[in-house]
């Protein structure tokens, strides 16, 4: 099992401490470098920011927002992006959720999975350099009537084959993500309910277009906190509010994926109840409603040893890339969760 480290949005916090914290990763081996995108900072700037300041780590979209841009964009963005950072480059997608995407890009949040899938093979198609064409439900290469023509790619990808991940949670979209991708993005990810919530869905898919899990990337990322294992229970409540947010207040009532998730790990009762304070605007409420257990087996907490317990589960579980969002109010805080995390593996025999 490898390490990876999650940047989530620049901006966020101090952009000079991500930087620092994207190199010490890099010193450490970490496998890859994730940038996050939603109405603020974009991915691809942050990428290839980080790329141009480290050596050897890759750098990877989580996520590339497909109503952000027309697939074409991103073959050419993934392409720019592989080259100039010397093959390091892994391409995450997702469709985001509909408050974003109707919200902010003004894009109908409807057939998401029909979507995506032809948004992937346009992607393919287009960084193969073959000479593109494509009548689907959402796009027509090139339009009729018109001026255009098939094109292809003019630059030519450092590899053949980049990397594509898709962020996906609900049960169809892990099992066409496991069909026609080569890497799952997974959130709130518990160890101990990895095969039923997704790891059986997504063998599904690699089934039906005729694959085994072999080559396939399963990568969870999961917040870090380092402490005494006596103050598990204040680590936990610091992430009381981030927990909130995605089961109570992501999309709208009809639409949270990370609210169904948690009912499928057994919290039917908790997840109602987290939803119905954080739409009322009771936020603390909601951040107090959620369980330990919920936050505990989503998140690396305590000591090396303890960390070290938690990552032999996730591997044990099918997790192949283990993605780091480490926790601290100062870079120092942060770099130190970031080096306890890579003493753990190397503890738990995974490095």
């Amino acid at each position: 099992m490898q390490l990876g480290i999650n940047l989530g949005y620049w901006g966020a916090g101090a952009d000079g401490d991500n930087l620092a914290v994207a190199r010490e990763a890099d010193r450490l081996g970490y496998a890859v470098c994730w940038a996050a995108e939603a109405y603020g900072s974009d991915a691809p700037t942050v990428l290839s920011w980080v790329a141009a300041h480290t050596e050897r780590i890759d750098v990877g979209s989580a996520i590339l927002q497909i109503p952000a841009r027309q697939p074409t964009m991103t073959a050419m963005t993934a392409a720019t992006l592989d080259a100039l950072s010397g093959g390091r480059f892994r391409l995450g997608l997702g469709v985001s959720g509909p408050q974003v995407s109707e919200g902010w890009y003004g894009v109908k949040f409807d057939e998401p999975l029909a979507r995506t899938r032809e948004y992937v093979d346009i992607v393919r198609r287009a960084m193969s350099r073959e000479r593109l064409t494509h009548q689907g439900r959402h796009w027509t290469l090139p339009l009729p009537d018109g001026p255009g023509k098939p094109l292809k790619l003019t630059v030519h990808p450092e590899r053949p084959h980049i990397p594509l991940y898709i962020a996906a949670i609900g049960p169809k979209n892990l099992e066409q993500t496991g069909e026609i991708a080569d890497g799952a993005l997974l959130v709130l990810a518990s160890a101990e309910h990895l095969e039923e919530t997704a790891i059986r869905h997504v063998r599904a898919g690699r089934e039906k277009a005729g694959l085994t899990l072999d080559g396939f990337d399963v990568c969870p990322t999961l917040p870090l906190a380092v402490g005494g294992d006596r103050e598990l229970t204040a680590l936990a409540d610091a992430f009381r509010p981030h927990t909130a947010l995605y089961v109570g207040g992501m999309g709208s009532r009809r639409q949270n994926f990370y609210n169904r998730l948690a009912r499928r790990m057994g919290y039917e009762r908790e997840a109602t109840e987290i939803q119905d304070r954080y739409l009322s605007g009771d936020k603390d409420g909601a951040a107090a409603a959620v369980p330990h257990e919920l936050i505990d087996s989503t998140t690396l907490l305590g000591s090396t040893d303890r960390i070290a317990d938690r990552m032999h589960a996730y591997a044990a579980a099918g997790v192949t890339t283990l993605t780091l969002a480490p926790a601290g109010r100062t870079l120092d805080e942060r770099l130190t969760a970031l080096r306890t995390g890579a003493r753990a593996l190397e503890r738990a025999g995974l490095g």
